[in-house]
């Protein structure tokens, strides 16, 4: 039970670090670091949306509107760690340092 539970928490780690490259990736395209033209790079940026849109969505229709900052990832990410905190629990925090 406990491996499960590890690697449910590693599954989540996981999908906090897309988010994060999420975030990097739009800033990149929005400042054109990077060109969205690259078929590379639009197959990596669509892989990254199909992830994460469907979480971030509902979040963006809940926060009130802060002009052009989005705060959705940051409650993401906040989301993730308190689910990973409710997985592993108390017990399990020692295992993963």
């Amino acid at each position: 039970m406990t491996g499960l539970l590890l690697f449910i928490a590693y599954l989540i780690n996981l999908y906090g670090y897309v988010v994060i490259a999420a975030v990097v990736m739009s800033w990149l395209i929005g400042f054109n670091v990077i060109n969205s033209h690259n078929p590379f790079v639009r197959s990596l940026w669509q892989a990254i949306t199909a992830m994460t849109e469907p979480l971030l969505k509902p979040i963006r229709r809940i926060m009130p509107d802060l002009g052009g900052l989005d705060m959705s990832p940051v409650i993401l990410l906040l989301a993730c760690l308190f689910l990973r905190w409710i997985v592993i629990g108390e017990w399990l925090i020692p295992a993963l340092r």
